[in-house]
């Protein structure tokens, strides 16, 4: 198993953000975590890139993260896209994208990756010099997780990649997102929009009021009640 989590649970204080989750996600699968605002997608996401303390199991590749800090964790071959993008605004689109290579040092890999980025977002190569605030949204969001992939991850890590994003470039990132998987990386993707994410996940986990309220195939899901009505309006 590539990751796995057990009874994890993540606290605010008082207030309990995560509690005694449980996942797991093979090498090259593609997970969705879906769920409401609140209900914890976030702060599992940070939990494992090690931004977020947490208790309970949480292993990747065998081996425990607890302890380890965040840029360790992206040495290991987990790299976050977060939520909002988070980029360097006066940077240009170039420079952020090489910004998520700087633990690397082969120059030929790092060039090879950099073409692959640019494969499944052309338009960020033609837009290379541009500083990326000038950038539309959906574009920001293409160089943020161009950038997660030049860390060269095990697994992919995105947080709500379709937020303010106008449709037709929502659908463009996640055809890019499944090429993604398609090329060997693993994906967990917290997502909103459970349409889109039912459509190109492998198996679905449904966070609600920070604990798993179900999971399943995205077959499975697609056709529970619960989903349908809650989630796809339907």
């Amino acid at each position: 198993m590539l990751l796995e989590l057990r009874k994890l649970s993540v606290s605010y204080g008082k207030a309990v953000a995560l509690e005694n989750v449980s996942l797991q996600i093979a090498a090259g699968e593609f997970v969705a975590v879906l769920g409401p605002n609140g209900a914890g997608k976030s702060t599992l996401l940070r939990a494992i890139s090690r931004s977020q303390t947490s208790t309970g199991m949480l292993e990747f590749r065998g081996e425990s993260l607890h302890g380890h800090p965040a840029h360790a964790v992206v040495g290991k071959g987990i790299c976050h896209c977060p939520e909002g993008r988070r980029l360097f605004p006066e940077l240009t689109v170039l420079k952020n994208l090489m910004l998520g290579a700087y633990l690397r040092r082969d120059a030929t890999a790092v060039a090879a990756d950099l073409s692959v980025v640019y494969s499944l977002f052309p338009i960020l190569e033609e837009r290379g010099p541009q500083i990326v605030s000038t950038l539309s949204g959906g574009q920001q969001q293409m160089v943020a997780i161009g950038r997660a992939l030049m860390g060269k991850p095990s697994l992919l890590l995105l947080d709500e990649p379709s937020v303010g994003i106008a449709h037709r470039l929502k659908i463009e990132i996640f055809d890019a997102i499944k090429r993604i998987q398609q090329g060997g990386t693993a994906i967990l993707m917290a997502e909103q929009d459970a349409q889109s994410a039912l459509r190109i996940a492998d198996r679905v986990y449904v966070l609600e009021n920070g604990s798993v309220a179900r999971s399943g195939s995205s077959d499975e899901l697609r056709d529970d009640d619960h989903i349908r009505r809650i989630y796809l309006g339907i």
